[in-house]
């Protein structure tokens, strides 16, 4: 009698153990199953599901107006890697007007967009670096892409950039060839203590040497990125100089629409300016920043990721310029060509052997050229033919 109910115990205990042996084995393939799949929150060296991926961006102007140029230009860029890669617009968060010389204001900015979810932040302006470099330390299940600079990490931070140099080379060749009175006037939005400026500024005078070694290029600074009252005075003291052909590093089209109202040239920047200055805009100096954008999006989600600087050229779509205008002078667009086939096809890196400062001294060797992280962040001298406003 007593072994019938010690029998029966161990049959009555069975389903007990059946349904624990299969709880165990559904969570062993829930484990390996979800362990197989992309992640929902972003980790170093993760792929990253592309429904989970949310993008934020501070810019420090407004992005849908033209006139902003730099700006204007990176949302583009977002536009096209949302269009490429698919995402649906509640992925994409904005923050317009964030100025960078507000280091509470960025960081507020900052804070809400990963409040909402963002787990990539992009930052396109040069004056965020220090609060971008703070946060990233912060919030390591974040991406941080900043553009331009210096600073970056071993984990979620990284820095980007193109040769933009090259495009300034290839507008200076355009503008040496449409000037007749040999002065051409360049809107400078710092001064050549600022090493991307300057990179641009020299590339652009070379590109004005090698078709035109009579012409000079007269440079005012307005000493801020983004002021259409500056950059517009800026450009009449340039015309007022007897320069006829007006190129530009500063962020709004206000150089181009002096350059109409006086009848002459000009060459735009950021984005083809010649879309709000038809008359008088001979090329602009553009960056293709979807290039960058949609690598580092996609990078994201297959868990490639690095932070190791992007910087690229013409070579990579990056930075080019826009076609040359029919009005422009005989012979302008096949010359640039030429020379976009040189730096392109044949090596050409502009910054090539000794070159001559406007103040009598000499850079570089013979046989050597300059490299990239000179040009980007060592350069505080300007070309030969440069003339200081």
């Amino acid at each position: 009698m007593f072994r019938m109910m010690k029998y029966a115990d161990r049959q009555s205990d069975r389903p007990i153990l059946y349904i624990s042996l299969i709880i165990l084995l559904l969570f062993i393939v829930i484990t390996i199953f979800g362990c197989s799949k992309t992640s929902t929150t972003w980790q170093p060296g993760k792929p990253l599901a592309k429904s989970a991926v949310k993008v934020g961006i501070i810019y420090f102007s407004d992005p849908t107006q033209e006139d902003s140029g730099y700006s204007y230009s990176h949302e583009l860029g977002i536009q096209e890697m949302q269009k490429q890669l698919g995402l649906a617009d509640e992925q994409i968060i904005r923050k317009p007007n964030v100025y960078d010389t507000d280091r509470a204001g960025i960081e507020s900015a900052v804070r809400d967009l990963i409040s909402q979810g963002v787990n990539i932040i992009i930052a396109t302006s040069y004056g965020y670096i220090e609060v971008i470099a703070k946060l990233a330390d912060e919030y390591k299940t974040v991406v941080f892409a900043h553009a331009t600079g210096y600073m970056s990490n071993d984990t979620n931070f990284t820095n980007y950039f193109g040769r933009i140099y090259q495009a300034r080379y290839l507008s200076g060749v355009a503008a040496g060839l449409n000037t007749k009175t040999n002065k051409i006037g360049y809107v400078a939005a710092q001064g050549k203590d600022n090493s991307e400026v300057t990179g641009g500024a020299n590339a652009f005078a070379i590109g004005v040497e090698s078709v035109n070694p009579q012409a000079k290029v007269y440079i005012h600074v307005t000493h801020t990125w983004y002021d259409p009252m500056g950059e517009a005075t800026a450009a009449k003291i340039l015309l007022n100089a007897g320069c006829d052909v007006i190129a530009q590093h500063c962020d709004t089209d206000s150089p181009q629409v002096e350059a109409r109202r006086a009848g002459v040239y000009g060459i735009g920047y950021n984005s083809d300016m010649a879309k709000s200055v038809p008359e008088a805009v001979i090329t602009s100096v553009v960056w293709n920043w979807g290039k960058y954008y949609n690598y580092l999006i996609q990078s994201v989600i297959a868990g490639t990721f690095t932070t190791k600087p992007y910087y690229g050229g013409l070579q990579e779509g990056l930075i080019d310029i826009t076609p040359i205008a029919s009005f422009a002078a005989p012979g302008t667009a096949e010359a640039v060509e030429k020379a976009r086939q040189r730096i392109i096809y044949e090596g050409y890196n502009i910054y090539d052997g000794i070159l001559e400062t406007n103040d009598g001294k000499f850079i570089g060797e013979e046989t050597g050229t300059l490299s990239d992280e000179k040009i980007l962040r060592g350069m505080n001298w300007y070309y030969k033919n440069i003339i200081e406003k």
